[in-house]
């Protein structure tokens, strides 16, 4: 049977509590994020990441994205990050922008058919981050059934997915509600899969050369193959508003969990110890 707790004020400890015990157990936790409503599940579990799939509705073709707590784990979980990619991580972590990276290879985990790929986002939410900075990386798509808006409060959630999920967050009404831009930056230049909450303009003043599928390229954006046919995630929290029956991730994924380096690499030492043991979780 489904709980739900409250997700704002001072006295955040049960919820806490309650979401990192169902994370732990390969349960579903419903959780806010700065976009829409996330459902999550503990990205090292397969078992748990088919459950969160089989709850949505969706296919293997369709992994969920993962949300992580701060910038400073993006170098745990993915590789080969090219330097106009790591400049847009760092100007618009937290915040909506879902970026589509080579993952890892060495961490156990399975999302789905990622084709070697994962994305990855630091949610703008401050509770949700210090969850995540509890638990590790989370898979998180939108807390919603393929093909149907995205939650935008816990009662929406709730009416869709019911006793799929263990534990419900609520943080009241998210007040984004617009999905996360979502970025391919498995190659030099970036590439725009989706836009959303953040336009085209507000990228290109980071990283100029930032192009999309839409206009054609110019002697400054030489053409970009997507290496990877692969769709690995969703718009989460994803949206469309979430859902992203199609597109990465998003929901999708952390201040007292704000992007200090020490808690970076505390992030990174959970990961590091999951592709080790991915059963064997720090303590709380």
């Amino acid at each position: 049977m489904s709980e739900r707790f409250d997700f704002t004020g001072d006295e955040l400890a049960p919820a806490y509590r309650a979401a990192v015990d169902a994370i732990e157990a390969g349960d579903l936790v419903v959780l806010p994020t700065d976009t829409v409503y996330g459902l999550a599940a503990d990205a090292f579990k397969s078992d748990a990441v088919q459950r969160l799939l089989d709850a949505k509705g969706r296919g293997r073709d369709m992994p969920p994205p993962v949300l992580i707590s701060v910038v400073e784990s993006l170098d745990a979980l993915a590789t080969d990050v090219p330097e106009a990619g790591r400049k847009l991580c760092e100007k618009f972590w937290p915040g909506p922008l879902t970026v589509i990276c080579h993952a890892q290879g060495s961490l156990m985990w399975d999302l789905g058919e990622t084709q070697g790929t994962v994305a990855l986002r630091v949610p703008d939410h401050e509770n949700t981050r210090e969850l995540l900075s509890r638990t590790g990386p989370l898979a998180v798509s939108s807390a919603n059934k393929s093909g149907r808006p995205a939650a935008l409060d816990v009662y929406d959630a709730e009416d869709q997915l019911a006793d799929t999920v263990a534990v419900y967050l609520d943080g009241g009404e998210v007040t984004g509600g617009e999905p996360s831009t979502i970025v391919d930056i498995t190659t030099d230049t970036p590439r725009v899969v989706r836009l959303g909450a953040l336009s085209l303009a507000q990228l290109r003043e980071v990283v100029p050369e930032v192009t999309t599928d839409e206009e054609p390229p110019t002697e400054a954006k030489a053409p970009v193959d997507n290496p990877t046919d692969a769709k690995p995630a969703e718009a989460v929290t994803d949206d469309k508003p979430a859902d992203a029956d199609e597109k990465p991730a998003e929901a999708a994924v952390e201040t007292s969990v704000d992007d200090k380096p020490t808690e970076g690499a505390a992030e990174a030492s959970k990961v590091d110890e999951k592709a080790a043991n991915p059963d064997v979780r720090p303590a709380d």
